[in-house]
């Protein structure tokens, strides 16, 4: 019989914030945070350490972005997309990709104006989701 030996986490709540709120000043994502503390720090799991969700402390700390991580790396997909279908416009595959991220960015932006993290009158466009990405 093998007995699991259960790693005990020696930093504090407030040690972990530090970090977390760190690694944001550095410019991680927020789920770049999470692969960051998981590896290097050996936090499984930020709400049982800290009793606090990730997105939580950082809004906490005013470092939460307008836009929310996925919505955003979708909108990031669709300009790599739509930039390469201006160099090579007989790519069909690449069109009817570039119509599914557009489909779940524009889904994926009702829920988020629902939910109030986007203003009422968000709507994508390929304008200004190129300028967005830069």
């Amino acid at each position: 019989m093998v007995k699991k030996v259960v790693k005990t986490n020696a930093l504090s709540k407030q040690e972990i914030e530090e970090i977390i709120v760190s690694l944001a000043n550095a410019g991680h994502s927020p789920s770049k945070i999470g692969l960051i503390l998981r590896d290097e720090n050996g936090i499984k799991n930020v709400r049982e350490s800290t009793g606090k969700h990730l997105q939580q402390i950082l809004s906490e700390n005013k470092l939460i972005g307008d836009i929310p991580e996925d919505l955003l790396n979708l909108i990031k997909k669709s300009v790599s997309l739509n930039n390469h279908l201006n160099k090579n416009k007989k790519d069909d595959s690449a069109k009817r990709g570039y119509e599914l991220t557009v489909s779940k960015i524009r889904n994926l932006s009702k829920y988020y104006i629902k939910k109030g993290k986007l203003p009422l009158g968000w709507k994508y466009t390929s304008e200004s989701a190129a300028l967005l990405v830069k």
